[in-house]
């Protein structure tokens, strides 16, 4: 994760969250160390007990009426004993202007204070989107990530073993690129990992014998997107003859990545094997798993059932002496 400077957010985002400085421009250079935004009432109201202070501070209407309604030496005692913690930045929103001692404070601390024209519960929306976008757990992968159907597959395997050509068959015929060679994973919510491609690659693929391809310019932008919910693991390895590979299905094998447990295929890779209908049976198997719909449970079942009735049917015979 890039280091996370007040300078960083406020360039990055100063027209999508309408703010303007205030005050304490030398507060540039603090750093945001998590993603949490407060609201700092009790704070203001001179509980200072379990201050969340690195909190990037959110100040309202309502604890902007606060502050005016107090006596202007308790009002600056208050504010002094405030920004006498190391704040990574105050914003005021609504565009409320601020009394003289809360600007003066800040500059003297040097700590950056920020007016936006935004309410109080849109801005943090929008700067709760992009911080926890930041602070989001990465990682980086060796594999290539294709939507297939809308399911977000992730080819893994030894270098050479044809995920890049499995990919570039998936495009062709009509499924979408995300990332090749290298895919960023960011971990969105507690069980959903997202993948990318990185910022330097982009769309292009390694293509042994021919180079490196730009799939959005051969095929156009609808074989491509940016991003994709990763769903299943398809692990791609060399077929050996003595080895044991799921047959029936009832076997669910998991992963994890970054915390995130989600399913993984393994598929021996043989000449003249078919990978690419078989990762559109991967993906269509678990869109009907997800539908609460699983094909080897529902056969086994019913192969136990006609094994009982048969096996009733045969006991019955046998005891009918007519």
């Amino acid at each position: 994760m890039d280091i996370i400077t007040v300078e960083k957010l406020y360039r990055e985002r100063k027209e999508q969250l309408e703010m303007s400085l205030l005050a304490g421009r030398e507060g540039f250079k603090r750093r945001l160390s998590n993603s949490e935004i407060a609201r700092p009432g009790l704070a203001l109201a001179g509980f200072f007990d379990r201050f969340a202070y690195s909190r990037t501070q959110v100040i309202g209407e309502t604890e902007m009426a606060y502050i005016n309604a107090q006596p202007p030496q308790a009002r600056e005692e208050r504010l002094r004993r405030f920004f006498s913690f190391d704040l990574p930045m105050v914003i005021v929103t609504k565009d409320i202007s601020p009394p003289s001692e809360l600007t003066d404070v800040a500059e003297e601390t040097q700590t950056a204070l920020f007016s936006t024209r935004l309410s109080t519960s849109e801005f943090i929306s929008r700067l709760g989107v992009y911080l926890d976008g930041l602070f989001a757990p990465t990682t980086t992968m060796h594999g290539t990530l294709v939507d297939v159907y809308g399911v977000g597959l992730l080819y893994t395997g030894r270098s050479g073993i044809g995920k890049s050509e499995c990919a570039l068959d998936l495009v062709e015929r009509g499924h979408r690129l995300v990332a090749d060679d290298i895919v960023r994973v960011t971990r969105k919510a507690p069980k959903v990992i997202i993948g990318a491609a990185s910022e330097m690659q982009g769309f292009h693929m390694e293509v042994r014998g021919i180079g490196i391809i730009d799939i959005e310019r051969l095929f156009g932008v609808q074989s491509v997107r940016l991003q994709k919910r990763v769903e299943v693991e398809v692990r791609l390895e060399l077929w050996e003859s003595g080895a044991e590979y799921e047959r029936l299905g009832l076997e669910v094998k998991y992963t994890t990545i970054l915390g995130v447990e989600i399913p993984v295929v393994t598929i021996p890779v043989s000449p003249g094997k078919n990978i690419t209908v078989i990762s559109e049976v991967v993906a269509m198997t678990h869109m009907l798993k997800t539908y609460g719909e699983n094909t080897a449970e529902l056969f086994s079942r019913r192969l136990t059932q006609e094994l009982r009735r048969r096996k009733m049917t045969d006991a019955y015979l046998e005891s009918d002496l007519e």
